[in-house]
């Protein structure tokens, strides 16, 4: 007896536009057999592709709205099943009035109609990666596209939508199976005594694998810091101007200024975008010398959340005051500072000096590597900001031909090549090991997989949709 095949999952039902009110609002349902569910709450049968105007009818038949209904039936829809959508006036009780009365109609239709059921967070777009309607790169550009904070994000998402980034991957992973092919016919056929390795230049081969993956590595990494960006610490001691750095780089009064010292108490986050690159910068209270009591409880608050950020941060602009470099118990301090700040931060994250009221003392002297600027009138701004994108690894030339990546992928790639270079290493040997040689190649494979979802764990398909916004 042949094995019955399993039934279809559950049809989902979910508001797809974002909560409150609007000039339209959809419903959007997914599923096997949604046609006769059409007609019920339209009256009419639908029209593949065609949308269709006219009421939404409750149990009485009265009009609940009028609208549109549009109706893709499997497998030509976004998720490879029937969709079915509802383009309805966007206020929220109207929404959840059509919800509530496809509910309903799925309860008494009988068959797999009748489990309609409410969406998860993502469940559509997981569906499509499930449906073969994307692969699990494009299916996280979706959710990018949707939060892309700059332009440049989301450019770079619509590219990895597309599948410019898997199309990347896929290159790479078919030039991985056509070494690993090599190696596994040698392991198969030893009777024929061929010099696969020598025959073939499996060497020349996996180095020339090694190089591409570093061209996707580094596109990988631009694509991580446009989704992501950076978070950018900006400290020094009190009245060094922190809080006029952070209003001169936003371009706007976003924190208190008084010539009063200790005014920042609390930490001031604004994001900010430079060419495109969005940049997560903290304004901290002022730092005290050890031994330098704070003003009051406030303030020791203040500090002790200023130095746990500078511990976290994945740059640091450490802000000196120029009009004040010729007091020693100032540079003292200062120097027992960026002492405790170097020890305070991981070695690859980069400690920016930068010397503040250069309008106030033009003629004083700065180390070559610093940054001098004002931050009244914003003279050099500029510098500051190349500086920062330099420190994030941003490469300007790159940016028209960007793909959307996230630090999964870019640990993803960083393991794959952790492999290669293991496999080069054996190669390298005078009598290479074939068999772990081909291991580390198969590894190599599963971990480039896990990228497009070709290897990956269940849970972590559930972490990653269960991020998305329900409907989606």
């Amino acid at each position: 007896m042949l094995p019955e095949s399993p039934p279809p999952p559950d049809p989902i039902i979910a508001i797809a536009t974002a909560p409150g009110r609007g000039a339209v609002g959809i419903v959007r349902v997914s599923g096997t057999g949604l046609a006769p569910l059409a007609r019920a709450l339209t009256g009419r049968a639908p029209a593949p592709r065609v949308a269709g105007y006219g009421p939404f009818l409750d149990a009485e038949g009265g009009a609940i709205d009028h609208g549109l209904t549009l109706f893709f039936p499997a497998p030509h829809s976004y998720t490879g099943e029937d969709v079915l959508e509802l383009q309805a006036h966007g206020g929220p009780v109207v929404l959840q009035l059509l919800v509530a009365r496809c509910l309903a109609l799925a309860a008494h239709a009988g068959g797999a109609l009748a489990r309609l059921r409410l969406a998860r967070p993502g469940e559509f777009t997981e569906r499509a990666f499930l449906n073969g309607k994307l692969d699990l790169a494009q299916a996280e550009a979706v959710a990018d596209l949707i939060d892309a904070g700059t332009e440049a994000a989301a450019r770079s998402a619509s590219r990895s939508l597309e599948g410019a980034f898997s199309q990347r991957i896929g290159a790479l992973r078919e030039r991985l199976i056509h070494v690993r092919l090599l190696i596994e016919a040698t392991l198969d056929f030893p009777e024929e005594e061929i010099d696969v390795l020598s025959s073939k230049d499996v060497r020349g081969e996996l180095s020339q694998l090694q190089q591409t993956l570093t061209g996707v590595q580094t596109a990988a990494r631009q694509g991580a810091l446009l989704r992501e960006g950076i978070t950018v610490v900006i400290a020094g001691q009190p009245n060094a101007g922190k809080s006029s750095l952070l209003n001169a780089l936003a371009g706007a009064e976003l924190a208190i200024v008084t010539p009063m010292a200790g005014t920042t108490r609390d930490v001031l986050r604004q994001t900010l975008q430079i060419e495109g690159v969005p940049l997560h910068v903290l304004d901290t209270a002022g730092l005290r010398a050890e031994g330098a009591a704070p003003l009051d409880a406030v303030e020791q608050i203040g500090i002790e959340r200023a130095w746990q950020h500078i511990g976290a941060a994945d740059a640091v602009l450490w802000l000196r005051d120029l009009t004040r470099r010729a007091a020693p118990d100032y540079m003292t301090a200062d120097a027992v500072l960026a002492q405790s700040i170097a020890r305070a931060v991981s070695p690859r994250v980069p400690v920016i000096e930068v010397w503040n009221k250069r309008d106030a003392a033009p003629d004083a002297p700065t180390p070559p590597e610093a940054i001098a600027l004002s931050a009244r009138t914003g003279a050099g701004l500029d510098a500051l900001r190349q500086r920062l994108l330099h420190a994030a690894g941003w490469q300007a030339d790159a940016g028209g031909s960007l793909f959307i990546a996230r630090q999964r992928h870019v640990q993803a790639l960083a393991r794959t090549g952790a492999h290669l270079q293991a496999a080069a290493s054996l190669l390298a040997q005078p009598a290479p090991a074939l068999d772990l040689l081909a291991e580390e190649l198969r590894l190599a494979q599963q971990a480039l997989g896990e990228i497009t979802g070709e290897f990956g764990a269940d849970d972590l398909l559930g972490a990653i949709f269960a991020r998305f916004c329900i409907g989606k």
